[in-house]
């Protein structure tokens, strides 16, 4: 079993920024590929972006490319997703997830989820 905190959301305004991280307790952090996902309301959740067990491969959702940047920390048993010039559509909860090794980026493929940190950004 692996236990996901999320934490950092709040309201910005658009262009701004917010970092999100997420705090695993568990089984060894670094078994595990981490994504960060979101849903706007009335919407599916979606993939945002993943990072596989060691940090080599990174995988982002077209609509984030150049604006957010997902980062782990073993050491820490932590992963973050650092967003910036954020937009309006950004709006959603953004939820921490863990996966055995591959990285994917289907939200089904993975096993654990925190339980989601608001981000509201207003334009």
């Amino acid at each position: 079993q692996v236990q996901l905190v999320e934490s950092g959301g709040g309201l910005v305004q658009a262009g701004g920024s917010l970092r999100l991280s997420c705090a695993a307790s568990g089984r060894t952090f670094s078994r595990y590929a981490m994504g960060w996902f979101r849903q706007a309301p009335g919407k599916e959740r979606e993939f945002v972006a993943a990072i596989s067990r060691y940090g080599r491969t990174l995988s982002y959702a077209d609509s984030v490319k150049g604006r957010f940047t997902i980062s782990r920390n073993n050491a820490n048993n932590t992963v973050a997703l650092q967003m910036n010039s954020l937009k309006p559509e950004d709006t959603a909860v953004y939820y921490c997830a863990a996966k055995e090794a591959p990285i994917k980026t289907a939200s089904r493929t993975y096993d654990y989820w925190g339980q989601g940190t608001q981000v509201t950004v207003s334009s």
